[in-house]
């Protein structure tokens, strides 16, 4: 494909989209067909699988590599996605407060052309500080924590409540870039020439 090469990001996070944008891939925006749909309870299969199934849902007719992904946040055997409530995001926070939980990322590229599959999975360990119930009111009432997995932004004003990041920090963002990157390459492209 060379210079013809293209990324289609089957999502419309504004997180994922700029961290394309941030490393200057040129890329196109389709929105997956299929969401959130697993019910597999090991987190890392449950995103793998979601990942695949967004960027099935958005293959089309032109030839590029297909990008799905998703991420959820982990801790001692509870599965937290996106809070559906302000009183959801409350309850994930009070429960992330002072502990370490996982992200993980599911991250799969589907070439059109060829209809290879490489599916991978990023995990990363984020300590958060202790949070006070008024913390966690305050941060809840800007409206950030909604549409994000375990109900905080580490590229927002949630950064301030994380302590420390042990892994890939874009995957705590929902785009473990390096992964990409190195998926990319292990389809036998080029990811250079992705880059303006």
């Amino acid at each position: 494909m060379g210079s013809e090469l293209k990324i289609v990001l089957a999502s419309t996070s504004p997180r994922r989209i700029s961290l394309l944008r941030q490393i200057g891939m040129r890329f196109s925006v389709a929105t997956p067909v299929d969401d959130e749909v697993s019910v597999n309870p090991d987190p890392k299969m449950m995103v793998m699988e979601n990942a695949i199934a967004k960027a099935r849902s958005a293959l089309g007719e032109e030839e590029g590599l297909v990008v799905g992904a998703d991420t959820v946040v982990y801790i001692e055997g509870a599965i937290l996605g996106k809070p559906s409530s302000e009183e959801e995001a409350c309850i994930m926070l009070e429960t992330l407060s002072g502990r370490v939980h996982t992200v993980f990322t599911g991250l799969a590229v589907v070439d059109a052309g060829s209809g290879r599959e490489e599916v991978g999975c990023e995990e990363t360990r984020v300590q958060m500080m202790e949070l006070s119930e008024e913390d966690v009111g305050r941060y809840v009432e800007t409206g950030e924590p909604m549409g994000k997995a375990g109900a905080y932004a580490i590229q927002g004003l949630g950064a301030v409540f994380v302590e420390r990041v042990d892994g890939c920090f874009h995957n705590v963002v929902g785009l473990p870039l390096s992964l990409l990157w190195k998926m990319i390459r292990g389809m036998g492209y080029d990811p250079f020439f992705l880059v303006k």
